[in-house]
Order: structure tokens, then C-alpha cells, then sequence
């Protein structure tokens, strides 16, 4: 992986850059972690310009944000409720679920798309609700750009002042970000025992 990432910079300098990231987000196994500081290498080199390197991960990730945003904003949320309603109860989901998600992210939304563009693992994903919920396309644009601006910017300078150790980057957040998704999952865990709980208290 590191191999074609690194070729297809070689080959198509920042034009490069900014495919990798599209495609990083539409296919999250190529991973940001990896890109970006090879790209910061590059600049290290003198072979890039630093800045350029992060404008391109920063257009090329919001770019690829916006597939799952129009999905999202095609399939809709009444689409979602009529689905809960009709075949959620294994999953412990009713259509008012849908909807008080929705209420959340109408009132966070651009706290979690800012902050979620750097959190591997999640960062694409985000634009499904986002879309979901109808958030404002030049909302959902600016938050989405200054999250994925800090987080290019954070990796292409860590490559940048690692040098040839830029591989490094990807083995200290990888295990950080496998931290962030168990603490998603184990909360996502509590939630369905709570709501399986509340449901039985209903029934009784």
C-alpha cells in the first residue's frame, strides 16, 4: 500500500494527493495516516511545497465527503423512520429513534462534522447523517473544510519534521484511533441495552 501510495505522488505530484484523499474517504482502507505524511516527506525532500500539500488533502478530502452526503440526502429520513418502524424492533429501533437522532444532529451537526473529520475511522462516515439531516450544503462544506484542513495539516507536519520516519504517523494513530472506535463501540453498546431494558419496562 505504502509502495502505490508513494508511486502515485511520484507520478502525479499534487494532483496525486488530492485523488488519494477522494478516494480515502469513499474507500476509508486507504488510509489518511499514511498519505499525508508521505506527502509531508515529499515536502521534507524539497520535492513539495508543504502548504500546497495540505490544500490538495484538504480539497481532496472534502471532495470525497460529498458522495455520501447526496446518498444520504437521497435515501432521507423518512425513508429511514418507515424502515425502523416496519422491520427495527430486532434491532431495538423505532421510528422515533430515527427522529431524535436526527433532532441531535440538527443541533450538533457542525460540532460533529468539525471534530469528526479527525477521527479515523469515522470521518466519511459522517456525511450520511449529515445528508440524512439536510444539513446546509455550505454548512456541511465549511465545518467539513476545517476539519479535514487541521487534519491534513496535522499529518503532512508530522511527516514533514519525521523525514524518512514518516511511516511512524500511521503506528501512533493507529492505535489511538482503534481506542476512539472501541470507546464508539462499547457506547453503542450501552445504548442498546438501555433501550432493550426501557422497552421490557414498557411491555411489563
Amino acid at each position: 500500500m505504502a509502495e502505490w501510495v508513494q508511486g502515485l505522488m511520484d507520478s502525479m505530484g499534487y494532483v496525486g494527493i488530492l485523488l488519494l484523499m477522494v478516494l480515502e474517504n469513499v474507500f476509508p482502507p486507504i488510509p489518511s495516516e499514511l498519505i499525508m505524511p508521505s506527502a509531508g516527506f515529499a515536502a521534507a525532500r524539497g520535492d513539495m511545497n508543504l502548504a500546497v500539500v495540505i490544500l490538495m488533502g484538504t480539497l481532496g478530502s472534502v471532495i470525497g465527503t460529498l458522495p455520501l452526503y447526496y446518498v444520504g440526502r437521497a435515501f432521507g429520513e423518512e425513508r429511514l423512520v418507515a424502515w425502523a418502524d416496519k422491520h427495527g424492533k430486532w434491532l431495538t429501533l423505532r421510528g422515533k429513534d430515527i427522529r431524535k437522532a436526527d433532532d441531535w444532529f440538527d443541533r450538533h451537526g457542525p460540532k460533529a462534522v468539525l471534530f469528526g473529520r479527525m477521527v479515523p475511522g469515522i470521518r466519511s462516515l459522517l456525511s450520511l447523517p449529515a445528508g440524512m439531516s439536510e444539513m446546509p450544503m455550505g454548512a456541511f462544506l465549511l465545518f467539513s473544510a476545517i476539519g479535514s484542513a487541521l487534519w491534513s495539516a496535522l499529518l503532512a507536519g508530522a511527516g514533514f519534521a519525521l523525514g524518512e520516519n514518516y511511516d511512524r504517523v500511521e503506528q501512533y494513530v493507529g492505535p489511538a484511533s482503534k481506542i476512539i472506535l472501541g470507546l464508539l463501540a462499547v457506547a453503542a453498546v450501552a445504548w442498546f441495552l438501555r433501550r432493550k431494558r426501557e422497552q421490557e419496562h414498557a411491555e411489563v
